[in-house]
């Protein structure tokens, strides 16, 4: 039996009638707490370049895909190997610079761009907005992030909200450990001055995204 097999039996038994009483307790929604901490020990160890610890936190990652598989199956929705099959076939689909006849592409901007042509298809989307729909639940910086991506991308302007050559500027001299201490200074400074930083950023990098939005219906 694969090892793939053997994981989808051991979370079939654990939600069995005569299974583990906390595995048949949960849902969907009661274990989100838990796949975000498995996420964030994840991306740990990833930050420590701990392979051993990587592959471990991997496996729990997937037995979390599997455990929702196994719910969905016992409501009748779909299971594991419709999941599979769904991100394979995704995966084959918008990338037909490999998998098809697509002209070969040179660059990862080229293939991000074809990328979104794609799914915006697929989404019977006919443009494609200026800012993505971004999860709720994705952290602030994150977000912050992704609405600068599609700024610089699209080449929008954000008005006074950004200072885009101080944006530059800094970019040129920037490394990981000085964009750590200079994070974590502000952070430290929010403390201080009674502000939290979280609620800052996302509200800001609404600001900016609004400003954005603003100067391209004008």
């Amino acid at each position: 039996m694969a090892s793939i097999d053997e994981l989808l039996a051991t979370t079939a038994r654990l939600r069995a009638p005569d299974g583990c009483p906390w595995d048949r307790a949960q849902t969907h929604r009661s274990i989100c707490d838990c796949l975000v901490e498995e996420v964030a020990e994840l991306l740990q160890a990833i930050d420590r370049n701990d392979t051993p610890n990587l592959r471990e936190e991997l496996g729990d990652l997937l037995f979390h895909v599997a455990l929702h598989a196994q719910m969905a199956s016992e409501a009748g929705h779909f299971n594991f190997d419709d999941v599979a099959r769904e991100v394979n076939e995704k995966m084959v689909r918008r990338h037909p610079h490999v998998f098809g006849d697509g002209a070969k592409l040179g660059d990862p901007e080229a293939v991000v761009k074809q990328w979104e042509k794609i799914k915006a298809v697929e989404k019977g989307t006919k443009a494609v907005s200026l800012f993505k729909e971004l999860p709720p639940a994705l952290g602030s910086i994150l977000m912050a992030r992704e609405v600068w991506k599609q700024i610089a991308k699209k080449e929008l302007n954000a008005g006074p909200t950004v200072d885009r050559a101080r944006v530059s500027s800094q970019a040129k001299v920037l490394n990981e450990n000085e964009a750590g201490r200079r994070l974590f200074e502000l952070v430290a400074a929010c403390r201080e001055a009674g502000i939290d930083p979280d609620s800052a950023l996302r509200r800001y990098t609404e600001t900016v995204q609004q400003h954005a939005e603003q100067s391209v219906k004008k």
